[in-house]
This record gives structure tokens, C-alpha cells and sequence, in this order.
């Protein structure tokens, strides 16, 4: 099916089938907002939405990923990609590696499960073990001698209050940023919260996201991608 185009001043370029969003702003870099979230109007959604704004008002151009709405296998470790860095699994995960290659920074929100993230975004984590595959077996890097060329931004809620609940969601994200070549810029993570609609009674968590996306453009555009 072909994007569907939905003119106005922005130049909004709407893909509703692969729930993929495109808005063209000025020239502060280009940045991928990732809804991991199970639920459409979920806590994150609500955060990484206020982010998107925010950067949006900088001036960024921002494309969105609704992964609940594209269609991905998990990977199925056949190490298709071993030769090219390309995962030889044609879904809509295609896209979604063209556009994470692209972008300057990364928007991901993704509410906790069991100390990790959701298993929409687990699937994108996994199928990206082909650009794993590019980087340190094609491209030979050397593991923790590569510097970070991009920046990413993370938003997560959790539904307990225990000190440890982003622990091991933080140790993820280290090593998928690092196949990314990406360092975290910043982390939003708000506990105590399980239903949709909980965050809507934090309108200063709500803030502090539109002014994360904020700054975060700022950042993407200061860094570049090297």
C-alpha cells in the first residue's frame, strides 16, 4: 500500500499501514521516536508524545514507529545477515532498519516487563542483532573501543516502586545502544504506575518529556552523527 499524503504547513506525511509518521521540520537533524508500548495510549505513549512535541517545537525532524502496528518476526537466528549485516527476514522490520541507520538520535519509550522492556520492543532489540553482526564481524570494531557517533533518549514507566526496577532494562539498552553506536542522553523513568491514564495524573512528568524532546533536538543537532 502506498503512504497515504496528508498536506499542511508542516509537510505531514502519514503512513497508516506501517504505523510509521513522518513530519519534515527544519534542518536540527533527523530523529526516530519508537513506541514500544503494547497500548496506543499507553503511559509511554503519553511521554514519548509530549518528547515528540517538544522536539518538533525546536525545529527537528521527527518519525515516528508505532511498533504494536507493524508487522515483525522475532529473530530467528538463522544468521541470514552474516554476509551483508541485512536481516534476510522480509517483514516490516526492513523499514525500520533503514530508518534507525538514518536518523541522528533515537526517541524509545517502552514501560517495564519483568525488568526489561516490552516484547514489541524486544523483537526490534533482537532483529537488530544484524547490525550487531555488521559492526563487529564485517566491519570488525573492536569491542568498547568505538566511540558513540548519535544519542538516544529513553522513557519508561513501571507499575512497583522497587529501587532495582530499571536496573536491568538500563543494562539492555547499554548494549543495543552500543550496536547502534548511540550513548544514552537521558533516561525518564517514573515509577508506580500500571493503568493507561496513570501518567495523566503527573502533569510534571508530562512537562519534563516535552522538555526532554526539547533539548534532546538541541543535543542531536550540537553532536551530529560524525
Amino acid at each position: 500500500m502506498k503512504p497515504r499524503c496528508m498536506g499542511n504547513e508542516q509537510g505531514r506525511v502519514e503512513q497508516a499501514a506501517t504505523g510509521i509518521v513522518q513530519i519534515e521540520g527544519e534542518d536540527m537533524g533527523k530523529i526516530l521516536a519508537v513506541y514500544g508500548s503494547p497500548r496506543r495510549k499507553g503511559n509511554t505513549s503519553r511521554l514519548l508524545k509530549e518528547a515528540v512535541q517538544g522536539a518538533r517545537d525546536a525545529g527537528a525532524e521527527v518519525e515516528e514507529i508505532v511498533l504494536r502496528d507493524l508487522k515483525m518476526s522475532p529473530c530467528l537466528e538463522i544468521y541470514g545477515c552474516k554476509n551483508t549485516g541485512r536481516c534476510a527476514i522480509q517483514d516490516d522490520f526492513q523499514g525500520v532498519y533503514d530508518r534507525l541507520v538514518a536518523c541522528d538520535g533515537l526517541m524509545l519509550a517502552s514501560p517495564i516487563f519483568f525488568y526489561t522492556v516490552s516484547a514489541h520492543t524486544k523483537i526490534l532489540m533482537d532483529r537488530c542483532q544484524s547490525l550487531w553482526v555488521k559492526k563487529y564481524w564485517i566491519d570488525g570494531a573492536v569491542f568498547g573501543k568505538t566511540q558513540p557517533t548519535r544519542k538516544g533518549l529513553f522513557i519508561s514507566v513501571g507499575a512497583t516502586k522497587g529501587p532495582k526496577l530499571f536496573d536491568g532494562v538500563h543494562l539492555t539498552l547499554k548494549y543495543f545502544f552500543d550496536t547502534l553506536d548511540m550513548e544514552l542522553w537521558k533516561s525518564l523513568l517514573y515509577r508506580g504506575m500500571d493503568f493507561e491514564g496513570d501518567i495523566l495524573e503527573h502533569p510534571d512528568y508530562l512537562k519534563k518529556a516535552y522538555e526532554a524532546g526539547r533539548d534532546f533536538a538541541g543535543a542531536v543537532q550540537d553532536g551530529g552523527k560524525g
